[in-house]
């Protein structure tokens, strides 16, 4: 048998084959390492390639790629890419509300102190052209209101009108009045202290031409305190009975007699504080009194005088006693007793409660109630009263210089 020499892959063997032989040193060990290292090294090489999914060494099989090269998704990473998608909607919508976001931050306020925002700049300055719009509609409205044909036209006075032009104001309507009313006097008949004063108690809740129908009777049987102290009540109240309230009114026009004979020796007083103790007499009486048969200022504030003076905005007090103070001190002492006429004289007859006639009224460019009533002036004629409409007035014996002005005396109680 022929033996040859070893070679560097095996022996001969005597078949003539092939023996493998195991290199210098190489054990067991190492060989488990190399097939370890193998298998790593293969799983590299087959997740760097591109293409088709390759099977691992190991048996196992790599991911599937595109045909674009890239690597297949796993499950988990598909459904986060899906999520991600699905949020994208979102994304640009609050891309899109960011312009928002931007515009609410300009107009943020400035400051904390208080300051005005934008949004409240711009606010204002669109209202602005529809406020403006607005007042110019409401002024002409007023100018229409208050200039109708056939007057002037008339404006408010303004809210913070001051005292000195109240004052201004307020004596010129006077003045005014003044001229129109020059036979301004009581519309009350009387002869003397006590007949007034019986006459202005009665007028309680009555028209003066009542009580000027009612008093002849009542003096023709007791002419004096004395008299109508000891007279009858049931006499007295038959006799007064056409002025209404008749039995306090009686007991009234008694106590006060009894009052004048007892502690005034049968004369009306001629003082405010003594007028006024007696029954039946406030202040607006006893000024009655005072500057009509004594010839002493004072101011009467009866319901036509309040109604007045508020609509001339001379004062907004509602109080007898406060009306007198705030109108006393628009005039001089001494014009107040006329002051009272006029301003009387004119609420019978022209300003009055439920319709004035504002279009026939001579101080409509002084007046801030102006529009209140009627304000076509023919119309406006229709309303006027007394001597001012034609009409017989309320005393039976006016003075001469109401006649002389084309006044009408009242008729008797019973003539119509």
């Amino acid at each position: 048998m022929v033996v040859r020499r070893d070679s560097a892959v095996g022996e001969q063997v005597p078949d003539g084959t092939k023996e493998p032989t195991k290199a210098a040193g190489s054990t067991p060990a190492k060989e488990a390492v190399k097939k370890v290292t193998a298998t790593k090294t293969a799983s590299k090489k087959a997740v760097s390639k591109k293409g088709a999914p390759v099977e691992d060494v190991s048996g196992k099989a790599a991911p599937a790629r595109s045909a674009t090269g890239k690597r297949a998704a796993s499950p988990a990473a598909a459904a986060k890419k899906s999520v991600s998608k699905k949020a994208a909607p979102a994304k640009a919508v609050a891309k899109k509300a960011a312009p928002a976001k931007v515009a609410a931050k300009r107009t943020a306020p400035a400051s904390s102190d208080g300051t005005k925002t934008t949004a409240t700049k711009t606010a204002a300055k669109k209202s602005a052209p529809a406020k403006a719009a607005a007042k110019k509609t409401a002024v002409k409205k007023t100018a229409d209101k208050k200039a109708p044909p056939g007057q002037p036209s008339v404006a408010e006075p303004p809210r913070d009108e001051s005292h000195t032009a109240l004052v201004r104001r307020a004596r010129r309507i006077n003045r005014e009045l003044a001229e129109v009313y020059p036979y301004a006097h009581p519309e009350l008949d009387f002869q003397n202290p006590f007949q007034l004063i019986v006459a202005t108690v009665l007028s309680a809740q009555t028209t003066d031409l009542r009580v000027n129908q009612t008093t002849p009777a009542l003096f023709a049987k007791y002419p004096t305190p004395e008299d109508l102290a000891e007279a009858n009540a049931e006499e007295v109240e038959e006799i007064l009975r056409p002025t209404g309230f008749f039995r306090a009114k009686t007991k009234s026009v008694i106590g006060l007699s009894k009052a004048l004979r007892d502690d005034f020796g049968g004369e009306v007083p001629g003082r405010l504080e003594d007028l006024v103790k007696l029954p039946g007499v406030g202040r607006k009486t006893a000024f009655v009194v005072l500057g009509n048969a004594f010839g002493r200022p004072g101011i009467t504030v009866d319901t036509h005088f309040q109604r007045l003076v508020r609509r001339w905005k001379w004062t907004e007090q509602t109080e007898p006693d406060k009306i007198e103070a705030a109108v006393g001190a628009l005039f001089p002492k001494s014009e107040w007793t006329m002051l009272s006429h006029h301003v009387i004289f004119h609420g019978r007859r022209i300003c009055h409660a439920r319709k004035p006639a504002c279009g026939a009224c001579p101080i409509a460019p002084l007046c801030p109630a102006y529009g209140e009533g009627e304000t076509d002036p023919e119309k406006a004629r229709k309303l006027l009263k007394y001597e001012k409409g034609g009409f017989p007035g309320q005393r039976l014996n006016p003075p001469q210089s109401y006649l002389d002005a084309g006044g009408i005396p009242a008729p008797p109680l019973g003539a119509g």
